[in-house]
């Protein structure tokens, strides 16, 4: 039972669930380092201004006897108290209790101090600062007072912080829609050309990688025309290519029921039957084979193979047939064996194919040349050159189309089944090897070139 798939969320929805998630990240780590800083803030403030305040007092004239005594009573706002110590160690004045031994010792000692102490009960700041002319003096204030500070600066913090959220999840919208529209609309051309649409061109637009998705589908449209039309025209060509035997076989067959045919015509018409059933063999055992090709289980027998030798086989056996056509067939060898690791059975398949083409399209008189050489980077190639027609530069292009030829030629040369030479690209390249084309070589036809490696490779 297939389970229906489950649906995906959308690139944008991504995009504005990831920029929301990291900018609520980054809101409350910021949030975070702000809350404890903002105790520090709110402290390191208060401790700041008592000192200043502790500073200008102890600047003041030597502190009288009156100042001393009228300590207790002075005082500050948010319940700051004042505490002054004389030269030879009174302490007086209300924040008398908060000063200790050790404040006490380090003021007359000439070092301020800034610490916390206990006033009445409650935590408070406590700085001093020595004065002139001997003693010191003291400030306090309650530590209640930086709790309030602080909570202040935290609810100043959270307002921003809640407009930094939403602004980067607007700002995560925005460019979540900005990247995701030319990857849409690419996905909709993606579609269409699955669909079996072609010319639907793709925008190319939005940033350089979604540029890159709006190229690639409109080169992936232009060669998915082209290898249709190819197919189309091949279909075209096979279909015409067994409707002409077809035809033949059938119309023999009817005259022969109907008894339409005299005695003495029997073996001719057998032998166009017998002809005509041929040539559909043919046809069809080339398309069994290029099927062959393309399946991944296609096997090679690699072993050492003397080209010369393999040339030279196959230059024996077309000898009749191109004496009989009145074709001159020479083979170029060298003397040396070349010898390279591949299948010599489909190297002779190969050369067979590409020999029997060319006598199918060498006149009278002109020749047909085997050539096997080193090639200059290592390997070998097989050459087969003709005297034939050629090719002109359009048919070189599509040379090894299956059926390109055929459909261009059919009704002005001898042709064959029409796949002769997409079967010899294919196998090349099963054999690790090249074939290319030339549309003129030495002898004024064709050359096919098959340059193969002195190991096969991958196909």
């Amino acid at each position: 039972m297939n389970r229906p798939r489950p649906r995906r969320a959308s690139l944008a929805r991504n995009i504005v669930v990831l920029t929301t998630a990291v900018a609520a990240l980054a809101v409350a780590l910021t949030g975070l380092v702000a809350w404890q800083s903002a105790a520090h803030a709110a402290e390191r403030r208060e401790r700041d201004q008592l000192t200043r305040q502790a500073t200008v007092l102890g600047r003041l004239p030597v502190l009288s006897q009156a100042l001393f005594n009228g300590a207790r009573a002075l005082g500050g706002p948010n319940g700051v108290e004042l505490a002054v110590i004389s030269a030879d160690g009174r302490v007086g004045g209300g924040a008398t209790p908060a000063v200790g031994l050790a404040v006490k010792a380090a003021l007359l000692a000439g070092e301020p101090v800034s610490t916390t102490a206990v006033l009445g009960g409650q935590d408070v700041l406590l700085v001093g600062r020595p004065a002139v002319g001997g003693g010191a003096v003291v400030l306090t204030e309650p530590y209640a007072v930086v709790t309030r500070n602080t909570n202040e600066i935290r609810r100043s913090v959270i307002v921003p912080l809640v407009v930094g959220m939403l602004g980067a999840a607007l700002a995560g919208a925005l460019m979540a829609r900005r990247i995701a529209r030319p990857l849409v609309k690419a996905a909709r051309v993606a579609h269409r050309l699955a669909d079996g649409e072609r010319g639907v061109p793709a925008p190319v637009d939005g940033p350089r990688e979604t540029q890159d998705i709006g190229r690639a589908l409109n080169v992936l449209d232009a060669a998915l025309a082209r290898s249709e039309n190819r197919q189309r025209e091949f279909l075209l060509s096979v279909s015409h290519d067994l409707r002409t035997p077809l035809t033949a076989l059938q119309g023999y067959a009817e005259a022969l029921a109907d008894g339409l045919i005299e005695p003495e015509r029997l073996p001719g018409v057998g032998g166009v039957l017998a002809d005509e059933t041929r040539r559909l063999d043919r046809f069809l055992a080339d398309l069994l084979d290029l099927a062959r090709l393309e399946a991944d289980g296609f096997r090679l027998d690699v072993a050492p193979a003397d080209l010369g030798a393999v040339v030279a086989e196959a230059a024996a056996f077309w000898a009749g047939p191109g004496a009989r056509a009145g074709v001159e067939l020479r083979v170029e060898r060298p003397e040396p064996p070349l010898v390279v690791e591949t299948d010599a059975f489909r190297v002779r398949q190969l050369v067979d194919g590409l020999v029997q083409n060319a006598l199918r399209l060498t006149p009278e008189g002109a020749p047909v040349v085997l050539a096997v050489r080193a090639a200059p980077g290592g390997g070998a190639e097989v050459q087969v050159r003709d005297g034939g027609p050629g090719l002109t530069e359009d048919d070189v292009s599509v040379a090894f189309d299956s059926g390109a030829l055929h459909a261009r030629y059919r009704d002005t040369r001898p042709v064959g089944s029409g796949l002769g030479l997409a079967l010899a690209h294919r196998l090349t390249g099963r054999l690790g090897g090249t074939l290319q084309v030339e549309g003129h070589g030495p002898e004024g036809g064709a050359c096919f070139t098959v340059a193969l490696p002195r190991t096969p490779g991958p196909a």
